[in-house]
């Protein structure tokens, strides 16, 4: 299993209503939870971890995963609310106002976190619930324990929702330090300072560069490849990133290539076609509106 490790929220996304005003629509979201459901899509062996609130949106949210085929069995629940985050697009890309304080999600403590078993595979985590208190400890923790797994991280770094610099930097440190996959894009890196290359002389085995239009860079200590975008009628990026994600770690456990050893030892050529299934399902999700990630029979597999 491939178990997800993070922030699930309801997005308010904006819509007009029939009377032709502006309206937000409550839709299950965050990063996490939408790599988790991409995976499920995917056909995958997809979980989810984090915490889940008993009121009508953490309903929500436990529904939409289960019917996206994704095991949720480890995530504590609560009565505590459910994060929500109001999403405004600005020329397609969106942007985000969260309410965030005391929430399930946000308060998820290392009391609450599950015994890894066999089955857990490898572990991703990402968003902005490395941000935040004490929920960013807790998913550190979680790593920490990662043993031999596989750790994939995508840092998705938001600075304007950042309010301890000092604190995250180090969290993400330590937890880039053991990622064996890193998915960053070129505004991450400035924040971070870093490159492909320092992040490989630090432990990482594979960093996927993504660059919108241009497509995704690959690169491994035996050098580098690129892999073109999929083309597509962009209607919104809500998502993007996150099915990309999925798609590449679906592919990498369909080819066999999910492990600490085949990621540092295998040709990278030999990586190339679950970079693209990645570019693939991301295509998907941009064409229509809000973070819908494909199911697997909607794209093309051959290629």
């Amino acid at each position: 299993m491939i178990l997800c490790c993070g922030e699930s929220l309801i997005d308010m996304l904006p819509r007009t209503s029939t009377g032709g005003e502006p309206a937000f629509a409550p839709v299950a979201g965050g990063a996490v939870f939408n790599t988790a459901i991409a995976l499920g899509r995917l056909g995958a062996p997809a979980g989810y971890f984090g915490g889940l609130s008993t009121d009508l949106f953490g309903t929500i949210l436990s529904g939409a995963l289960a019917a996206s085929q994704v095991d949720s069995a480890t995530c504590p629940r609560s009565d505590r609310p459910t994060t929500l985050a109001f999403v405004t697009l600005v020329d397609g890309h969106a942007r985000y106002a969260f309410y965030d304080e005391n929430t399930a999600g946000r308060m998820l403590a290392e009391v609450d976190l599950p015994a890894l078993g066999d089955d857990v595979t490898a572990l991703f985590f990402g968003g902005i619930s490395l941000v935040v208190e004490p929920c960013g400890d807790t998913y550190a923790a979680l790593c920490a324990r990662a043993g031999e797994r596989v750790v994939m991280i995508d840092p998705n770094i938001r600075p304007g929702f950042i309010k301890d610099e000092a604190r995250y930097r180090a969290r993400l440190a330590a937890m880039l330090a053991r990622a064996d996959i890193v998915k960053i894009s070129d505004e991450d890196m400035a924040w971070l300072g870093t490159t492909p290359e320092a992040l490989l002389d630090g432990g990482t085995a594979l960093v996927l560069e993504t660059r919108g239009a241009e497509g995704v860079l690959a690169v491994t200590a035996r050098g580098r490849i690129e892999v073109a975008a999929t083309r597509a009628d962009v209607v919104d990026t809500v998502g993007a990133g996150d099915t990309f994600n999925a798609g590449l770690l679906a592919g990498l456990e369909r080819d066999g290539l999910l492990t600490r050893a085949a990621l540092r030892e295998t040709d990278l050529e030999a990586l190339r076609p679950a970079v693209a299934l990645g570019a693939r399902a991301a295509a998907v999700t941009v064409s229509r509106a809000g973070a819908n990630p494909p199911w697997l029979h909607e794209l093309d597999t051959d290629a």
